[in-house]
């Protein structure tokens, strides 16, 4: 009896200093990762999040950009940093579903390796083109795509990305001969569009936005089941001769495992209502 009384005093004493910063947190800067380029989509969306969880949590949040392998440096370096709440991914469907299946050993496992904060939500993925391209419909990109097969190349923001599947998707249903491209993010993809590099890719839409209204990209379709509020005159792919064709990008919030229950409740609540923030929902 006496020596189970040392022992939980002991416990105690132990536990002591991580229940007392569990209660005090956040007491510091925040650092969120992400695991692709500036100006991609979940920088954007990181951005936009960032403000107003700082304003609930009174803390700054500093965004580290980790890019390659489709997340995988990213989810790699979460995965082994302290499990504390000072270090939080923001994770895509990639990162956390599709990459463990693409390489021999991505550096964590997405089932053990990470605490669920919340999910921020979904995006549809676009196809557009350069408009040197000879094609301003889908059915006239995939006549053009099989009287020139194995000439035409799409962009993606990595190997193993939902917009890379979109593609391989579109490859497969139209039995057309394309070869993917990848690069380390959205924003290099959408420069190399711009610039002729390659003629066509598949992305989310936020940082297309500018470029489809001043005219510099083409956009042919969209990869969601029904028409996005984002671009309500694009048609979808499914709506576009394939019925069924769906391929989105989701994103999450998640925590090295074994980060405090009560931490994650905080960041739960804070990412709960920024979500919900008319704002930022707009945005």
């Amino acid at each position: 009896m006496k020596a189970a009384m040392i022992f939980l005093a002991g416990a105690a004493l132990v536990c002591a200093p991580a229940l007392a910063a569990a209660a005090d947190y956040p007491s510091k800067p925040i650092t969120l990762m992400i695991g692709f380029a500036p100006g991609g989509p979940s920088d954007v969306m990181a951005r936009i999040l960032t403000k107003k969880m700082e304003e609930i949590l009174k803390q700054p949040l500093v965004i580290e950009n980790r890019a390659g392998a489709g997340g995988s440096i990213a989810g790699a370096a979460v995965a082994r940093a302290a499990a504390d709440g000072y270090t939080v991914l923001l994770a895509t469907g990639s990162l956390l579903a599709i990459n463990v299946s693409l390489y021999k050993n991505v550096g964590y496992d997405p089932e053990k390796d990470f605490e669920p904060i919340g999910l921020i939500g979904t995006q549809t993925n676009v196809l557009y083109l350069n408009p040197s391209v000879p094609a301003t419909s889908l059915s006239e990109l995939i006549a053009y795509a099989k009287a020139n097969p194995g000439k035409l190349s799409f962009g993606s923001g990595g190997n193993g990305t939902p917009a890379h599947l979109a593609g391989e998707l579109l490859k497969l249903e139209a039995k057309i001969d394309i070869t993917h491209v990848p690069f380390r993010g959205t924003g290099p993809a959408l420069q190399a569009v711009i610039g002729g590099h390659v003629p066509m890719a598949f992305n989310p839409p936020p940082p297309l936005l500018p470029h489809i209204q001043s005219g510099t990209i083409r956009v042919l379709a969209v990869t969601t089941l029904e028409r996005t509020a984002v671009l309500p005159e694009v048609p979808t792919i499914a709506e576009s001769g394939f019925p069924g064709f769906e391929a989105t990008t989701w994103h999450a919030l998640v925590a090295p495992a074994g980060t405090p229950k009560d931490v994650i409740a905080t960041l739960h609540r804070a990412t709960a209502a920024t979500v919900n923030d008319p704002p930022v929902r707009k945005a």
